[in-house]
């Protein structure tokens, strides 16, 4: 191991113990670090000796690579966050990342399905399980009470498949789940969940072929691979296979996709940012800001149907973007994103209290 192999595994360390990063983190850390360190080698450099033209040069390898602007910016952010790491440790005097520019990134809307999609998927996994016996029953069984869960809850696909057996132990309308950073965070089931979960449960407790290793393992969902309990990768195949069966394109269909679709179908139908936010395990409000488009739409639908106005006055939409502010006490403050609606009031279309604003031109009001 080189001195720079070294540096890194110490990074990854102390990831692992101080901030409670997950084994997917560190192994991603790991990838990017590596990469990093083998384009200074070639360069005949080693991190402590590091400047900010290498850190540079190294960015701009990756633009000409062809990486997208987010697999360019987590890159540089896993460089930043190990030379910070070597600069508390006095390995390396200067941070000679710190005032490198990464790469601007726009703001994607997450993918996500319909109700009715979703609805689809759920109903062929059901179906699976009829005409089953043996272990694919088992299988089967256990598929449908993952879509079930998955979509009720918004979990990650890995604290999913990762859930231990312990989590039943207490109330099971609720499950306790310990996300990134060994955060812990409560979330409900729904009764379809609950049903699915209990009839997994049901089977295997009743013994039978394909059944004893489900009785005996510490996880909840038992499968024999190197983990002890069914990858992530596995169950994103499945559910490409199963998006196949519901006539959804399998492209636009995985794990996360639901975790998505779970987000979104509540903001729409009226659930608090906040609690999105407790219910997805984000630390930060501006992760799940991400979902902000569905409270625009739906703001548009509430003033549309129920305001006294004519439809006809409202003539567009437009989006403040996310800032941040100082407030009176010289603190930075994020804004979040929301939705502003414009009135052009004309005398012949609009009721007669607004023609008084015709002279001022337009008027924003902001929601």
């Amino acid at each position: 191991m080189n001195d720079d192999t070294a540096h890194v595994e110490a990074f990854l360390e102390m990831m692992s113990v101080e901030r409670g990063a997950a084994a997917n983190t560190l192994d991603a850390y790991r990838r990017d670090l590596s990469e990093f360190t083998s384009f200074l080698a070639a360069r005949h450099c080693v991190l402590p000796a590091a400047r900010q033209a290498d850190v540079d040069a190294y960015v701009h390898a990756l633009a000409a690579a062809g990486l997208a602007p987010s697999s360019r910016a987590r890159k540089l952010s896993a460089v930043r966050q190990l030379f910070k790491f070597l600069t508390a440790e006095t390995i390396v005097e200067e941070d000679p990342s710190a005032t490198v520019s990464g790469p601007k990134r726009g703001r994607s809307l997450p993918r996500t399905l319909s109700i009715a999609e979703v609805d689809r998927l759920i109903a062929a996994a059901k179906s699976r399980i009829e005409g089953t016996t043996g272990r694919e029953h088992l299988r089967a069984l256990r598929f449908y009470c993952l879509i079930e869960i998955l979509y009720a809850t918004g979990m990650r696909v890995s604290e999913l498949v990762g859930l231990p057996r312990s989590v039943l132990a207490g109330d099971r309308r609720v499950l306790v789940i310990r996300g990134k950073g060994g955060r812990e965070r409560l979330v409900p089931l729904n009764h379809p969940s609950r049903a699915a979960l209990d009839a997994y449960l049901d089977l295997t407790q009743s013994g039978g072929e394909g059944l004893s290793r489900a009785l005996s393992s510490k996880w909840l969902f038992p499968s024999q691979s190197a983990e002890g309990h069914l990858t992530r990768q596995r169950f994103a195949q499945d559910l490409k296979e199963l998006s196949e069966a519901a006539g959804i394109d399998p492209a636009r269909v995985s794990p996360h996709v639901l975790r998505h679709a779970f987000a979104s179908h509540l903001l729409d139908r009226g659930a608090d940012l906040r609690a999105v936010q407790q219910l997805l395990g984000h630390a930060d409000i501006s992760t799940t800001e991400i979902y902000t488009h569905v409270l625009q739409e739906r703001l548009k639908r509430l003033v549309n149907e129920h305001h006294p106005w004519p439809g006809r006055c409202l003539r567009k939409w437009r989006t403040i973007e996310p800032t941040r502010q100082v407030n009176g006490n010289g603190r930075s403050v994020h804004r979040a994103p929301f939705a502003a609606l414009t009135f052009r009031p004309s005398t012949s279309e609009c009721p007669a209290r607004l023609q008084d604003f015709s002279s001022v031109g337009s008027t924003s009001a902001s929601i």
